[in-house]
């Protein structure tokens, strides 16, 4: 379906949903890395780019691409020179002010109150607009199809001054505060009906990204500013998107704001979902109250790589370095390799009880501007490139060839690894091998020693007495209750119990789908596990033997953005379907601090219809009152049933319970057991 003239994504629409919209493209960066700026790295970086076309994608229209993006340093020089022509105005010395390209609304009056707002954020932190320079387009020249144009935005570069005193670090988080207040109150402004229009490329002392809705060769000509002999850089990462089975727009096209990616999370709803359950529990000393300023840190309206992008830049401005937290999105396969340092093996069980994986088949590049690198998912599922030259040049892509290096001039070549990290220190002036840089972070501090101290394991725990075990006289009566038929029991049951294997056909299934049955179904059968929407290669068993854990950690998580030993005081699960001896264990909980709460959640049959409601209300504020009484673990029981009592579904109570808990910013605090 088509939608003329509309700016950014469709709304949602039968079977399309905006917040399903998943990229596949083109990375790869070019660098000196020792540093040296030139205006040769973005020539080379164009070269790369568009060895790199067949990566991105176009619609119908030849001249209509899915996106193109270049992410650079910040060019002093050429700032310098276009603040003084086109506004008149002297820039501070670099790290004393910051510039971005913003995206605005085509309307008037609307990108006015865009920039008052803006201004006055600006005001509000104690910084000042120094002013906005349009940013030249030669939208005929470089041959933009009709949807592109008819999408565009309009597009300024902004420009803001330090206050006095004020610069580097310091004043990056606060570009970072303006910019996440300015996108809350203007793309969610109910006034303008172009208010997704508004969209911040960059704003740092340290980068700038120039990006749209573009084809790889089209970038360098619909952007002017970027043939300037005096635009130079260090770095230059490059993005050709692929939106795969979505919708391309200007805000989304790539590189985001410190990295670009190829390949798509598939865990990407419940990483949301649990940063945004984190935002009432976390604290910051660099941001203080301001801190509330940077929520929601998952903005909505981006791809799973803005997603990514967004949680990094939150870890980054917050304190940690970029590699630490490059290394806690996205870690290496550790549970089952044996061989690991015990250091780095310490350092990533540590980290799992901080934050979950950020997982799926990604190829990832990323720079703050004092590093560039890059780092592949723990399975290997996309394809990573890099060479170094002998005159100090640095190039990594999704392929080789992108870039003519005469043979004589290759000083080291090689590809990316599953979970290995290619890193480059422009400081230094050198390239950190992965071993070097991971055995840094996982020795700064003794990990080891505080999992060994704090972690909470079933193993400790005495077996309490009488464990309910199976029933015989009441078995069948139960499982009519739950639902299980013959066919159940047969198909799917049987091959798991007697032969060890999962339920396997090769007929597919003729069944209704659950939404569109006549029958009854249960509630189970609504819903259908989440897979890739790219062809990725499938999992086989050496891999997943290797690579997949079911290991978990459960119980109440500790402030994000710090790192202490009581960060590691949580409950190791080897798998998350327990036996009724673990189950008793955590029911009777009370160790080392630790206790547990059982809710029933089953209701009396007297009181349907009406019932269900009232109970899951029940279920929630019991559950939020055992945190408010220091409870570690609520347990959801519907061992309650009899002929008088009907269990409410398990999926329906943890569901509710959990999202309920999101809403009140409690539910960290507390773990959930079925």
């Amino acid at each position: 379906m088509i939608f003329p003239g509309y700016q950014g994504l469709p709304p949602a629409h039968g079977l399309y949903r905006p917040d399903q919209e998943r990229d596949s493209c083109g990375v790869g960066f070019v660098a000196n890395i020792k540093g040296e700026r030139s205006h040769q790295i973005v020539r080379d970086a164009d070269s790369l780019l568009g060895r790199m076309d067949h990566r991105g994608a176009r619609g119908s229209e030849v001249h209509t691409g899915d996106g193109a993006g270049i992410l650079t340093a910040l060019p002093h020089e050429f700032l310098a020179r276009v603040a003084e022509d086109d506004l008149g105005k002297s820039l501070p010395e670099p790290g004393k002010f910051g510039a971005g390209i913003v995206f605005l609304p085509t309307d008037d009056s609307q990108r006015d109150r865009c920039k008052r707002a803006v201004k006055t954020i600006c005001a509000e932190e104690g910084q000042k607009l120094v002013g906005w320079r349009l940013v030249p387009t030669e939208a005929e020249l470089a041959g933009l199809g009709p949807t592109a144009r008819d999408a565009a935005p309009h597009i300024e570069q902004v420009f803001i001054e330090a206050s006095e005193g004020l610069e580097g670090e310091v004043f990056e988080r606060k570009l970072y505060l303006i910019r996440k207040r300015a996108t809350r109150l203007l793309r969610n402004d109910e006034q303008m009906d172009q208010a997704n229009l508004f969209y911040v490329c960059s704003l740092s002392t340290k980068v700038m990204i120039y990006k749209g809705m573009l084809t790889c060769g089209q970038l360098m000509t619909f952007f002017p500013d970027l043939t300037a002999e005096d635009y130079k850089t260090h770095l230059a990462m490059v993005h050709s998107r692929f939106s795969t089975n979505t919708f391309p727009s200007w805000d989304r096209a790539q590189p985001n704001r410190f990295m670009c990616h190829n390949g798509e999370i598939n865990t990407l709803r419940g990483n949301i979902n649990w940063m945004r359950a984190r935002e009432g529990v976390v604290k910051s000393n660099l941001f203080g109250e301001s801190i509330q300023g940077l929520f929601p840190v998952v903005e909505p309206d981006c791809s799973d790589s803005g997603n990514f992008d967004n949680v990094l830049e939150f870890l980054l401005m917050t304190g940690r370095t970029l590699q630490e937290s490059v290394m806690m999105m996205i870690p290496e396969a550790w549970q089952k390799n044996e061989l690991m340092d015990a250091q780095k093996r310490a350092f990533y069980e540590f980290h799992s009880c901080v934050l979950e994986p950020w997982d799926g088949p990604a190829s990832i590049a990323f720079t703050d501007g004092h590093y560039i690198g890059a780092v592949l998912d723990r399975n290997g599922l996309r394809p990573s490139r890099y060479y170094l030259t002998h005159d100090d040049r640095v190039i990594m892509a999704s392929e080789v060839g992108v870039l003519a290096v005469e043979p004589t001039m290759v000083k080291e070549k090689g590809r990316l690894e599953p979970g290995r990290m290619f890193l480059v220190d422009f400081e230094q002036g050198r390239l950190v091998p992965d071993g070097e840089l991971k055995k840094e972070f996982a020795s700064r501090l003794n990990y080891a020693k505080w999992l060994k101290l704090q972690r909470i394991t079933l193993k400790d725990v005495k077996i309490p007495k009488n464990v309910p075990h199976l029933d015989e006289e009441t078995l069948l009566a139960r499982m009519r209750s739950f639902g299980y038929t013959v066919e159940t029991m047969q198909f799917m049951l049987r091959p798991l119990i007697k032969e060890l294997r999962d339920p396997v056909g090769s007929m597919g299934n003729d069944s209704a789908l659950a939404c569109l049955s006549d029958e009854p179904r249960m509630l189970y059968d609504y819903f259908k596990q989440l897979f890739a929407q790219v062809t990725n290669p499938p999992i086989d068993s050496i891999r997943e033997e290797i690579i997949m854990s079911l290991e978990c950690y459960i119980g109440p998580e500790k402030n994000l953005l710090d790192t202490t030993e009581q960060h590691c005081h949580r409950l190791r699960l080897q798998h998350p379907i327990l036996t009724n001896d673990e189950m008793e264990k955590i029911k009777c909980l009370d160790h080392r601090g630790w206790r547990s709460k059982t809710i029933d959640i089953t209701f009396d049959r007297s009181k349907v219809p009406g019932a269900l409601v009232g109970t899951l209300d029940s279920i929630c504020t019991q559950a939020e009152q055992a945190i408010d009484d220091g409870y570690s673990i609520i347990v959801l029981s519907d061992r309650g049933i009899n002929e008088d009592s009907v269990p409410v579904s398990a999926l329906a109570a943890c569901g509710v319970v959990h999202h309920h808990l999101v809403k009140c910013a409690k539910r960290t605090r507390i773990g959930i057991v079925v």
